[in-house]
């Protein structure tokens, strides 16, 4: 017995056909904002690359262009099959095809899920790869004229004047590196050659971040050398005092930020993954109500569509009845192979 029946006339099947129509061309739509959603999520990923630990981040922004371009495909050919329903003789040249366009929709929508997950999850893998690319991009900030690192410097900079962050877990995380280049130090200056000298790899480190952690919002001058030196500032206690430099960082701000993209671009597959299936489910019964005309010839013959042609029950055994029949014949035809082979 079908599943869900419900009986149609003219005017039922032409406003669900029509329905059906527009709702393909809204997931079109929703289908180019995918697109340019996973378009703009690379090109921020890019910008800020060097500062990444793992070009494996990549994959959900490219997963989510592939799936956008897809959808709006799967649309288009759904919005066309939907527009020559109207008229059966248009649609017979469809019949044969719906059923297999029907179960490329499910194993579509199944990819889209898997797709919002990752994106709900990658922000697990962007949190380590950004934990390890900062604390690199610290440690070459200095190194402008390294190729390959010639804009390390350029990039933290605007990163930390963008995101309002500081350093990589905070300011603190510049004083265990030399962010000044040798080149840029005069080491006939006693004090230079006094901590060079006192640290136990010849760095030259000290308690100073560099000008982009500084808050613009701050009434004070910016305080960006000698932070923990109370001495050496009028009226300053750094233990009391909120300082004038950003004190989150880096790493937390950039994950709050992709965090939330993937999360808005997670929830919006989902919503569309919802509208997909509501578009499967008008089409099978527009398909079917079509095909069950009293009278071909007469398109105001009544007709009855379904969701599933019989029970739930019933459609699962015959499916797994077809893969059953299917595995034995590819088992059949190894075996074969294999004698032909044995007997030569």
């Amino acid at each position: 017995m079908p599943l869900l029946k419900v009986k149609f006339d003219l005017p039922k099947r032409v406003k669900l056909a029509q329905g059906l129509w527009l709702m393909y061309w809204l997931a079109v739509m929703a289908g180019i904002l995918i697109f340019s959603l996973g378009l703009f999520f690379k090109i921020e990923l890019r910008k800020r690359s060097e500062m990444m630990d793992n070009n494996e981040s990549h994959f959900v922004p490219n997963l989510l262009i592939l799936v956008g371009l897809a959808a709006c495909g799967l649309n288009v050919f759904g919005g066309k099959v939907c527009h020559d329903s109207l008229d059966a003789m248009k649609f017979i040249k469809w019949k044969p095809m719906v059923k297999g366009y029907l179960l490329g929709c499910f194993a579509f929508n199944i990819v889209l899920f898997v797709t919002a997950l990752l994106c709900f999850c990658m922000q697990f893998q962007l949190y380590f790869a950004l934990a390890e690319g900062l604390k690199n991009g610290i440690k070459y900030y200095k190194d402008t004229d390294t190729p390959g690192r010639c804009f390390m410097k350029r990039t933290l900079d605007m990163t930390q004047i963008e995101f309002r962050c500081c350093g990589n877990n905070n300011f603190r995380d510049w004083f265990e590196v030399q962010w000044i280049s040798n080149r840029y130090l005069d080491f006939s200056n006693d004090e230079v050659k006094d901590r060079v000298l006192s640290n136990v790899e010849g760095k030259y480190l000290m308690e100073s971040v560099p000008f982009s952690c500084c808050n613009p919002g701050s009434p004070r001058p910016c305080i960006q050398h000698q932070l923990t030196n109370n001495s050496a500032h009028y009226d300053y206690d750094h233990h009391t005092e909120e300082l004038n430099i950003w004190t989150r960082g880096c790493r937390e701000s950039l994950v709050a930020y992709y965090g939330g993209m993937m999360n808005s671009i997670g929830g919006l597959v989902l919503l569309y993954i919802m509208l997909e299936a509501a578009v499967m489910v008008g089409l099978q019964y527009l398909t079917t109500s079509l095909e069950t005309m009293a009278d071909p010839e007469c398109p105001e013959s009544p007709s009855e569509g379904w969701l599933l042609e019989k029970s739930v029950k019933e459609t699962v055994t015959d499916v797994i009845a077809k893969i059953k029949s299917m595995t034995g014949l590819a088992n059949q035809v190894g075996e074969g192979e294999e004698a032909v082979a044995t007997v030569s």
